[in-house]
């Protein structure tokens, strides 16, 4: 049962175990994540959760699981729960990480003109979307001087689409006094690449923001593959 792995797990005991863990604690602080593989990463981020345990075939079914280290960190928490090993401690673990992530992320375009910041708005939309495993909506609102007033998830739909309704988001936007927009939306299949679709809805989204004094600066798609600007690639 979730929560209570321990039993049915590989036991770590002894000094080989205790010594285990100190070489992959003192490997992490000399010479940071850079020096290590995402299973030994995943195991430091486990042996709090599981202090009795040898981590090391977990970190390996998590990572066979969903391939890298973010993609563990962004998965669902029931599709964690599958994978022996994993029960709450870890679940809870795993996902405080990511919303130290997300926030973190999101300290980096906070109170900054986000159009010089640029790096770090795709920085932020892909920590917070790129592993998702639906389509999510997002929309910054930003005021004249271009700084974010409202980060809102508008819309979350199914593995390829997400319902938009561009009238609801220029409302939002005129409630929020913003004058511009970012629109933001991930692509779960792992290729940024816009479709017609893409297209179309940001062009009409323009055509109904613009008479009312609110700019789209951009729509960007993310995917793990990395992401793609509709303005970057001149579609807008």
């Amino acid at each position: 049962m979730a929560g209570f792995e321990e039993p049915r797990l590989k036991p770590e005991t002894g000094a080989a175990g205790k010594g285990h863990r100190q070489r992959l604690r003192d490997r992490f602080l000399k010479g940071g994540a850079d020096a290590m593989p995402d299973y030994e990463l995943l195991e430091l981020v486990l042996f709090t959760a599981l202090p009795r345990v040898d981590t090391k075939p977990i970190a390996k079914r998590l990572l066979s699981r969903f391939g890298s280290f973010a993609e563990v960190i962004a998965a669902p928490p029931e599709r964690l729960r599958e994978i022996e090993g994993v029960g709450e401690r870890v679940v809870t673990d795993l996902k405080v990480i990511q919303a130290a992530a997300e926030r973190f992320a999101r300290g980096s375009v906070r109170d900054r003109p986000v159009l010089s910041s640029w790096s770090a708005v795709i920085d932020y939309c892909h920590t917070t979307m790129a592993f998702s495993e639906k389509e999510q909506f997002r929309i910054l609102f930003l005021d004249k001087r271009n700084k974010v007033i409202s980060d809102e998830v508008q819309q979350t739909g199914t593995v390829d689409h997400t319902p938009v309704y561009p009238r609801e988001i220029v409302k939002r936007a005129l409630e929020l006094s913003a004058t511009a927009i970012i629109l933001v939306h991930n692509h779960p299949s792992g290729d940024p690449t816009p479709s017609r679709a893409d297209i179309e809805m940001t062009k009409t989204i323009i055509d109904i923001a613009q008479p009312l004094g609110v700019t789209v600066h951009d729509h960007v798609i993310v995917g793990r593959d990395g992401h793609a600007s509709l303005r970057g690639l001149k579609l807008i």
